[in-house]
């Protein structure tokens, strides 16, 4: 084979592996604003099945690689359901990443993956494993008995499991025995006969036990605060508006991106009325994001789409617009000096709304006219006012004006394109990365070479592996 056959067959398999990145970086398999539910799944499935066929050992290296819940399960099940594929010298890497990828997702998430492998039928040595790791793992079992009871039950029989102590009798053998000595599961008994035990239970249990009980809605809110979670707590906030009560929320220990979309969600007056709790919030959801994953940067430009389209699907409400308002906040506590720039101005960031037509031909010359060191553009790339107006400002700037790329530009998209398995792009002169949420941006910052095309598929490889090692080895 020749040279040049050689680096085809690289440059492919590393475009390959950058889109599936990216898709897995932004697609959940819902509704997007353009794109219907089937169509985004079916695309991702699509993407996951060739990867794995074709690039098993960096497919389940994408697991490092800062990738959104919804791919990393797909990841884990597909891998389980293919054991038997796995070359012997990668076997113990793969089996440590599942398990790694498994423990770190969300609780709720991380058991519906080992329910789904019931529903799958994917029931080999090492899914059982897998699956009896998990439990052993877990801090608090009874909590997660009691509050996933249904899921636990079923993943110990599908992977005959041999449970310890009183958990076995709690899952299979009814509830109605006379006294448990495991507090949490005496607790669950006690509360199908009195209403005062159910405020010691997870929320989520304690809501139907509330019910059974007739509890009034205001009086139970009130006094099962101390069991919510901080999610909980910002699901109920209309619900405990409407029976006046208050749940206090510290909105600071919020993820960056989830306390943004709460903000876009409240209502114009609101967000206006509480104008500096909320500003100050994001500030520190910020500050606490840059803990987690360091970024320091100089002069940085932010060209933010508000445009309609941001505003979402019923599925994933305002979802883009969100990530464009957390990432404003998370660029501004990272960058020595920033500027941003929507595509319908507004004088408050935390007053903006989703309206108007895509121009972000206008935004981007005033980034750039500002010489900042980094331009960040947040845009699913649907511009249509006027179109590729903005390709056409990016062609003539690296071309002309910049072509020794003293200005680094980077284009993060949140929305997958079901139609071609990819984001679309705004120009072949700057790279597109997917971004699920803000918090990920330093992460993304650093991926954004590899979509550029100018790095190597070795380069790359080497990359993927370095994140595994940091990962299995902390």
């Amino acid at each position: 084979m020749t040279n040049k056959n050689t680096n085809r067959i690289e440059q492919i398999a590393r475009e390959d592996l950058v889109m599936f990145i990216n898709a897995c970086l932004a697609c959940t398999g819902q509704k997007e604003f353009y794109d219907d539910a089937y169509g985004q799944r079916v695309s991702i499935d699509f993407l996951h099945d060739y990867i794995l066929g074709n690039y098993r050992l960096l497919y389940a290296r994408t697991l490092a690689a800062g990738i959104n819940h919804f791919n990393q399960a797909e990841i884990i099940l597909k891998l389980l359901a293919t054991g038997k594929d796995t070359r012997p010298e990668h076997r113990q890497e793969e089996g440590a990443l599942i398990a790694y990828a498994l423990n770190a997702l969300p609780p709720q998430r991380a058991w519906g993956v080992l329910q789904q492998l019931r529903q799958r039928k994917i029931n080999n040595r090492r899914s059982r494993a897998i699956a009896r790791d998990y439990l052993s793992m877990r801090r608090d079992m009874s909590f997660d008995a009691v509050k996933y009871r249904a899921k636990v039950r079923a993943i110990a029989t599908h992977a005959h499991l041999k449970l310890q102590g009183e958990l076995g009798i709690f899952l299979f053998r009814n509830w109605k025995q006379n006294s448990y000595s495991t507090q949490l599961f005496e607790q669950f008994r006690q509360a199908h006969y009195s209403a005062e035990a159910i405020y010691n239970l997870p929320f989520t249990i304690a809501e139907g036990f509330a019910v059974k009980h007739k509890v009034p809605r205001d009086v139970f809110l009130s006094r099962i605060q101390q069991q919510m979670t901080l999610g909980e707590k910002l699901r109920l906030q209309g619900a405990a508006e409407r029976t006046e009560t208050d749940i206090n929320v510290d909105f600071g220990r919020l993820p960056l991106t989830k306390l943004a979309l709460y903000i876009l969600s409240l209502p114009w007056e609101t967000r206006q009325h509480q104008r500096d709790i909320l500003h100050q919030a994001l500030e520190r959801s910020a500050r606490l994001a840059l803990k987690k994953a360091p970024l320091k940067l100089g002069k940085v430009a932010a060209v933010l789409d508000c445009s309609y389209s941001s505003s979402g699907s019923s599925e994933k409400r305002r979802r883009p617009l969100g990530v464009a308002m957390a990432t404003h906040y998370l660029l501004q506590a990272a960058a020595r000096e920033y500027q941003a720039f929507w595509t319908v101005p507004v004088e408050d960031s935390l007053q903006v709304t989703a309206r108007g037509q895509t121009d972000l031909a206008t935004p981007l010359l005033a980034a750039l006219e500002s010489r900042a060191d980094l331009v960040v553009i947040i845009s699913d790339g649907c511009e249509n006012d006027p179109p590729n107006g903005a390709a056409e400002v990016l062609r003539v700037y690296r071309n002309k004006l910049d072509p020794c790329r003293r200005t680094s530009i980077i284009h993060c998209n949140p929305v997958f394109n079901s139609d071609d398995f990819s984001l679309r792009t705004l120009s072949q002169f700057v790279p597109t990365v997917g971004l699920r949420d803000a918090e990920d941006l330093p992460t993304m910052l650093n991926f954004a070479r590899f979509a550029e095309g100018s790095a190597p598929l070795s380069e790359l490889e080497t990359y993927l592996a370095e994140r595994v090692q940091q990962l299995i080895t902390n």
